[in-house]
């Protein structure tokens, strides 16, 4: 009987095991959003100091550079990952349906990037501006972004009015946008309601780096 059940067991692993692998791992689909060498196919709008130069196969954000850089495309629907670092305290953030012109986590809407366990944002930060929030709006989970200086790998799925994302493996946001009814929030951030726009990367004048963008667009 012993025997019997530990067949079953083996069977039943060999059977999900690659449908966990599909889950986890699989990148059909996906195009990369950066040819590691050059900027083409982004704009930068606002920019100032170098803006953001390619180094080593990665996007960097100069301490003394910045702007939104924004993909000339536009995306409704959509899973992207991408690699990052920051310096210790970096901020930064991850610009969705968002469009050219006027601050967007206002006008479209920001995942916030930050290095939120340095002591120059601790007690200092509301919760929905923490690593991953939707930025001013829903709160993330906090605890799994790594030392500042080690890369740190995201996936951000917008899905309709659902927003997830996961960091380092660990899904720390998954919301529907429409649980945001504060009147006052909805007022300030009308780029909630929008259904597509530009995918940006947000410069705080702080060190930040990406790598491995690549986006899957979804019906």
């Amino acid at each position: 009987m012993a025997r019997i059940q530990l067949l079953a067991a083996i069977v039943v692993f060999l059977l999900v095991s690659p449908l966990l692998g599909q889950t986890l791992n699989d990148e059909s689909g996906f195009v990369p959003l950066f040819d590691g060498k050059t900027l083409n196919g982004w704009k930068l709008v606002n920019g100032h100091g170098p803006g953001y130069i390619v180094r080593d196969n990665t996007i960097v954000c100069p301490k003394d550079g910045g702007g939104n850089l924004f993909t000339e495309r536009e995306y409704a629907n959509f899973v992207l990952r991408f690699e990052f670092k920051t310096e210790p305290g970096g901020n930064s953030g991850i610009g969705i349906r968002a469009p050219y012109e006027g601050t967007s986590s206002v006008e479209g809407m920001e995942i916030q990037i930050l290095d939120d366990g340095h002591e120059m944002y601790r007690g200092k930060i509301k919760s929905e501006q923490h690593h991953g929030s939707v930025y001013d709006m829903i709160p993330a989970r906090t605890g799994f972004l790594k030392p500042a200086g080690e890369w740190n790998s995201e996936e951000i799925v917008a899905d309709g009015r659902r927003i997830r994302v996961t960091l380092n493996g660990a899904v720390i946001v998954d919301a529907g946008l429409d649980m945001v009814r504060e009147p006052a929030v909805l007022a300030k951030h009308p780029g909630i309601k929008r259904t597509s726009g530009h995918i940006g990367l947000l410069g705080h004048d702080s060190l930040v780096e990406f790598r491995n963008l690549r986006i899957k667009t979804l019906p």
